[in-house]
């Protein structure tokens, strides 16, 4: 006789998921007040992590950086970091200047991608690009040629423009040579005049009140604006706490992430509070570093100094999330700067790469993608083999912080009389691509529900 008892069987499989793609959004309206939003990503998972262990440990820069398509540069330059950091190497002298310089041609390019082709509409009236390339071709155009020079600097050192296949763990396959360079060189003093009347562009827009409240996080680096390499830095948007840094291998004790239910990829707390990652938390930190040309940028864009050091002179911290333009403008200014220095004081190294043996440990790296601070961990076997990994994108830890401006925003949309769905979905797409995440690709990605409790 057969047992009747019924036999249940439960499957979990904690997953991460990479947030560029489509994302849904639910509001809550409760007597006129917005008492919920809900970001809702439902890209499926991709398990990065999962098919990470067991490989080698000089598969991770390719592998991960397959995980964006904009930034991929991003990761792998993390991975890298972290690799390294497990078997006890530092990359220094020409080597780690050209991954400078490589991490300066994708800012250029993703940076100058969010302000002309998908933020810069919300300003000017227009649905997309399509409507701005005809109201303000000159614009557009100017747009293109940074994204080009950014492409080119990227093609020329990583192979290829789109995931590189030049980089390794201890640096490259293959470093150029300066007559090389020397090309990019013109480019770069174009775009320098480009970067420049972008700058002055953007500060003619005009920009609604509103205010971020959540932490600012951002990496620091002594003596020089970070981009590829830093320690965690923090602002608190409670002005009775003081602001602190920790190191880096620190992260997971102070950034937590945790799943909800109403999306795929999890959502992440800074000691307990919402946290901001991106241009906003690095101007705050590190602002103060920035070139003097770039720092004459700020000030004509009317985002005047920033604070000395992180905390003093809080009324130069820019909390405004659609004044994150500004800074992203500037950024690129610095950017284009930095790699006509950097390409100016070369030298080709002795050789490419310096060697990575394999050893058991467990590594750190984090840089800033131009969508803000990501993190990478990888734990090692004697073999070099990997056996854990985990990796902390920057729109995945902005999704608190999102939710909580676009609760108060349509919350003040509500106040103004904007009402129609078609008003909250314009003020609620407009909210999301302050912050560039990876789901603002697409123009028009938002679904909207809205549901009303009387």
């Amino acid at each position: 006789m057969s047992d009747p008892t019924p036999r249940y069987q439960e499957l979990r499989i904690p997953s991460l998921a990479r947030v560029e793609g489509e994302t849904a959004l639910h509001l809550r309206i409760h007597d006129g007040t917005v008492t919920e939003a809900r970001l809702k990503i439902y890209e499926p998972p991709r398990f990065f992590e999962a098919f990470l262990r067991g490989r080698a440990h000089t598969e991770p820069p390719d592998l991960t950086s397959r995980i964006c398509g904009i930034c991929p540069v991003a990761y792998q330059m993390s991975a890298c970091r972290a690799i390294e950091d497990a078997c006890g190497i530092v990359v220094d002298g020409q080597l780690a200047a050209l991954r400078r310089l490589l991490y300066c041609g994708e800012w250029i390019e993703s940076q100058t991608l969010h302000i002309h082709m998908l933020h810069a509409p919300d300003f000017l009236g227009e649905d997309d690009v399509i409507g701005l390339s005809r109201s303000h071709p000159e614009h557009v155009e100017r747009g293109l040629r940074l994204k080009q020079t950014g492409n080119a600097v990227v093609e020329l050192l990583g192979g290829r423009a789109i995931h590189p296949v030049n980089v390794r763990i201890g640096g490259f396959h293959r470093a150029p040579t300066r007559a090389e360079l020397r090309p990019l060189e013109e480019r770069l003093r174009t775009a320098l005049d480009d970067a420049w009347d972008t700058v002055r562009w953007v500060a003619g827009f005009e920009f609604p009140d509103a205010e971020c409240t959540a932490d600012l996080l951002a990496l620091a680096e002594t003596g020089t604006y970070a981009i590829e390499s830093g320690v965690p830095s923090v602002l608190p948007y409670d002005a009775t706490l003081p602001p602190y840094g920790f190191p880096l291998p620190d992260f997971s004790d102070h950034v937590a992430e945790e799943q909800v239910s109403h999306s795929t990829a999890l959502h992440s707390r800074l000691d307990g509070r919402r946290h901001l990652t991106g241009s906003l938390a690095r101007w705050a930190v590190s602002g103060h570093l920035l070139s003097p040309l770039a720092l004459e940028a700020a000030r004509e864009a009317g985002l005047g100094d920033p604070p000395s050091r992180a905390g003093a002179g809080r009324g130069a911290v820019c909390r405004n999330p659609y004044r994150s333009i500004l800074v992203r403008a500037v950024e690129v200014l610095y950017a284009v700067e930095e790699a006509l220095r950097i390409i100016t004081e070369y030298e080709r190294p002795p050789g490419p790469c310096v060697e990575v043996p394999a050893r058991a440990g467990t590594g750190h790296g984090a840089t800033e993608a131009p969508r803000g601070l990501l993190y990478h961990r990888y734990a090692l076997d004697d073999g070099g083999r990997v056996t854990d990994a985990r990796i902390v994108p920057p729109t995945a830890q902005n999704q608190g912080a999102i939710e909580e401006d676009l609760r108060r925003l349509v919350q003040a949309g509500l106040d103004r009389g904007e009402a129609s769905e078609a008003e909250l979905t314009r003020l609620c797409e407009r909210a999301v691509r302050n912050h560039d995440p990876c789901i603002s690709c697409s123009a028009h990605f938002l679904e909207l529900d809205v549901e009303h409790i009387r």
